[in-house]
Order: C-alpha cells, then structure tokens, then sequence
C-alpha cells in the first residue's frame, strides 16, 4: 500500500536543492505517493502543511532544525506524523532520534521505522523540539550566515561561537523561577532543553531525553569570558552542568524575567522574548524514527 505524503524541502538548507531530486527517487522507491511544496519563507510552511492536511498521511521535511521548527505548531494542530530528512547543518532533532544523516538510510526510516511520541518544549506560545535559550546562543544565532553554514558545515558554530565568546564579555541580570524555589543570578546564557543535542552536537545534559517528560536547564554563570572556553570540552557530552559556575534545573516548568526584553532562540530561530514560561508538552506529536 502506498502511502500519501507532503515533501517540503528547504531549499536553502546545507544539501536541500542539490539532492531534492535524490531524496525524491528514493522516497518513490518505496511506493510513496508525494506531494512536493516549496517556499522562499519558512513562516508559510504552516499555511502549505494545513492545506493538504487531508490529502496526506504524513509530512516529510527536508533541512536542519530551523525548518523543522518552522512546521512545529502545524505538526501539533494537525497531528500529522513527521517524517525527516536530515540536509541541514546541524541536524540535532535527527542526531537526538538515531536518524542517519544518510539520505538512502533517512528515507528508509520514513518507509520503514516505527512511530515514537515525543514531547516538545513550549515557551510563550511557541514549540520546540530542541532547546530555547538565551544569552551567548542570540549573538551566535545573529552571526552565524548562511554562507559561513555552506563555508564550515558543522564546524560553523564553534567558528562562531568563539567570535562571539571573544567579543561578549558582559553577564546579564535574570530571575529564574521554578514551581517552588526562586533563583536570582548574573549570566551569559540561560537554555532550556527539550532533546538532548543542540548547536551542532552539543548536549543539554548528560541523560537527556526526548520522551522524558521534562525540561532540563542550565545557566552559565561566569565572570571572565575565558571561563566559558574552559566549559566547551564538557558541553560536547553534557558534563558542564557538574562545574561551580553552571546551574543545573530540571522540571516541567519555568519562568524567566529580565530587567529589559532578551531574545529566545528556539531550535536555532528568534521567536520570542522575555519575561518567558517554559513548559514541557508529553507526546506531543509522532515520528518516524529507525527501529529498536
């Protein structure tokens, strides 16, 4: 049996345009009836996805992280299940769910994996799969090009990162609020993770998960800037949140405040701003992910 599906690739992602046409043959191999759409705008893949929402069985979506944030609230109105081809830089969603950065592999696990439930992360009115965070990760967000993503591939975000680090040299003032506690501190960054990776790799925490149920979240607390280069080793697997100068929250909710409006970055986007409410949605929406 053939199944119905909406193709939206990016073609401005890292490997969208150059293997749209790959992606295509391999999906049609396995007996996929597509319907392929396009945009220039990343906000007008909401409209594309309720368009069709009764024409098709799912919604495969080729590009990095901000793409799929782009069709996140579309996914969660429609419960359309997801289907993901990894041709963006970073690809942290597919690295979170065990989906191979293999094109052949990934169109597989579309035709052949199984669906998992996972949760997402919401703050101010917004999903995210990955993390939404404050800080160091707007500058880096605001500086990190498209033509330094296809310059450096992966690399592009330490590249950026230690620009960034070199130039930031000011801790900010922000309140955090759990269910009970209230936590006053001076900090360069404030994430706040759903999954596990973000920023090309990086973990949220050493044991996170995208079913878990929770948000886990860190605050770099540093006075000098070097100090943070020191923490980059340990932010590869998680282990920075065991150092003096990182708080580490787990929860299901938190607030943020802020002497003035700071920008939140959702999975690699600007979409909001403080004061903020984080909280986490449990099975949220289904995914096609490779089998156990």
């Amino acid at each position: 049996m053939s199944l119905r599906a909406l193709l939206l690739v990016n073609r401005h992602a890292r490997q969208g345009q150059a293997r749209l046409l790959e992606a295509i043959n391999h999906l049609k191999s396995f007996n996929f009836q597509l319907i392929e759409e396009s945009t220039e705008h990343p906000k007008h893949l909401h409209q594309i996805i309720h368009k069709y929402k009764d024409q098709v069985d799912l919604v495969i979506v080729g590009g990095g992280d901000g793409t799929l944030n782009a069709v996140v609230d579309a996914l969660v109105e429609t419960q359309l299940p997801l289907g993901i081809l990894p041709l963006g830089t970073a690809n942290d969603l597919a690295r979170t769910l065990g989906i191979s950065n293999s094109l052949p592999e990934a169109c597989r696990t579309i035709a052949q994996g199984e669906l998992r439930r996972i949760d997402l992360g919401w703050v101010n009115g917004k999903h995210f799969f990955n993390v939404a965070s404050m800080g160091l990760s707007v500058k880096i967000t605001r500086q990190l090009t498209k033509e330094i993503k296809r310059r450096w591939g992966v690399l592009a975000y330490a590249v950026t990162a230690l620009q960034v680090i070199w130039k930031s040299r000011r801790p900010f003032s922000a309140e955090i609020r759990t269910k009970d506690r209230v936590f006053r501190v001076r900090t360069v960054q404030i994430a706040v993770g759903n999954g596990r990776y973000y920023g090309g790799g990086m973990a949220i925490v050493p044991d996170a998960s995208i079913d878990d149920q929770r948000l886990d979240l860190y605050s770099l607390e540093i006075n000098h800037w070097w100090e943070i280069i020191t923490l980059l080793p340990a932010m590869r697997n998680g282990r920075h949140i065991h150092r003096q100068n990182v708080r580490a929250l787990h929860g299901r909710e938190f607030e943020i405040y802020t002497q003035k409006p700071r920008a939140i970055n959702t999975d690699g986007e600007i979409t909001t701003y403080t004061p903020a409410k984080f909280s986490v949605i449990p099975k949220a929406i289904a995914v096609l992910v490779p089998p156990v």
